[in-house]
């Protein structure tokens, strides 16, 4: 009489322990399922690995929902390695990479950007970007030694769903370009304007070009005062060293009564009274960074401002004057 066991093998006409393995071509996976898997890659991930694999997973890794989003940010940080900058990012060859890449994502997204978060990148880079993506939503740009009002008069035509720009120690860009902004983008809700520390610039030293740092913009009042009267609707307002003074800080909370945060980080010209004042008129202010910076008494003459009684009243934002 036979075993059953060997009776079933011969009916499967296999080997008992034979395993039968199936190998798969995963380059004949459709581009629908390579681009729902590549939605779940890192944007290194896509740009380094998927992209260099074959022909066809570039293309898919071309999918314009891929792309909607274009945040370097984490690379930036990644990057660092602890530090917020560096030289090389500086130079004339990094800001082509950025460019390089910032061009590829508004060409591969068709329109569909929302959310570019760069440094580093031209004006001709950004002016490229703002034509193809009618929809943005987010634009930060901050440390683009090279943008200008030009690209950003450009941003503001092309691009009026922003509600969050960041344009932070950019030092071409000027009040017009507030002004242009303000105009053009009712729904701009977040404006970041940050300085970098003219205060105690050594920490920029051998890192940000010497010349740039000499170029720190002079204007605080003037731009308060565009803010004031073209961006109404911002609940979100940064502007660390500042040069503005009590006039321009006192403009802003009369035109901006919708704030709820308010950073004036080591804006050395404002006063603890100052921001009593000038905050009053802030009902919804929920959060209010005051200009806590200590300031070495090198970085001043004495005589310009007569003797250091004054210049501490004036100047010396720690937590016993503020």
């Amino acid at each position: 009489m036979e075993d059953e066991s060997s009776v079933g093998d011969d009916c499967l006409g296999s080997e008992p322990n034979e395993v039968v393995m199936e190998i798969r071509d995963w380059s004949e996976l459709t581009s629908v399922c390579l681009t729902n898997i590549f939605h779940r890659l890192s944007l290194e991930d896509r740009w380094r690995g998927a992209m260099l694999a074959c022909r066809s997973w570039l293309e898919a890794a071309k999918d314009p929902t891929l792309f909607s989003s274009f945040d370097l940010e984490p690379a930036f940080e990644a990057a660092g390695a602890g530090r917020s900058d560096s030289p090389f990012w500086w130079t004339p060859a990094f800001q082509r990479r950025v460019d390089a890449m910032l061009r590829s994502v508004s060409e591969f997204g068709a329109g569909g950007v929302r959310e570019i978060r760069v440094r580093h990148c031209s004006d001709v880079s950004l002016a490229y970007a703002a034509e193809r993506s009618p929809n943005l939503e987010i634009l930060s740009v901050k440390n683009s030694r090279s943008i200008t009002d030009a690209s950003i008069s450009i941003v503001a035509s092309r691009c009026p769903l922003i509600r969050e720009l960041d344009i932070s120690n950019c030092y071409e860009i000027s009040y017009k370009s507030l002004e242009m902004i303000g105009k053009n983008c009712p729904n701009l809700t977040v404006l970041k304007r940050n300085l970098l520390n003219w205060l105690d610039p050594s920490q920029h030293t051998g890192i940000v070009p010497e010349e740039y740092l000499r170029a720190c913009p002079q204007d605080g009042d003037r731009e308060a005062a565009s803010i004031a009267q073209f961006m109404p609707r911002l609940k979100h307002l940064e502007l660390r060293f500042s040069k503005l003074t009590i006039a321009g800080l006192i403009s802003i909370t009369e035109g901006c009564q919708d704030l709820e945060l308010l950073d004036l980080f080591g804006s050395a010209n404002l006063t603890s009274r100052a921001l009593e004042q000038a905050s009053a008129n802030l009902k919804n202010l929920k959060t209010l960074i005051r200009p806590n910076f200590y300031i070495p008494r090198s970085v001043f003459h004495a005589e310009r401002y007569g003797h250091w009684r004054l210049y501490d009243e004036r100047f010396q934002t720690n937590v016993f004057q503020i």
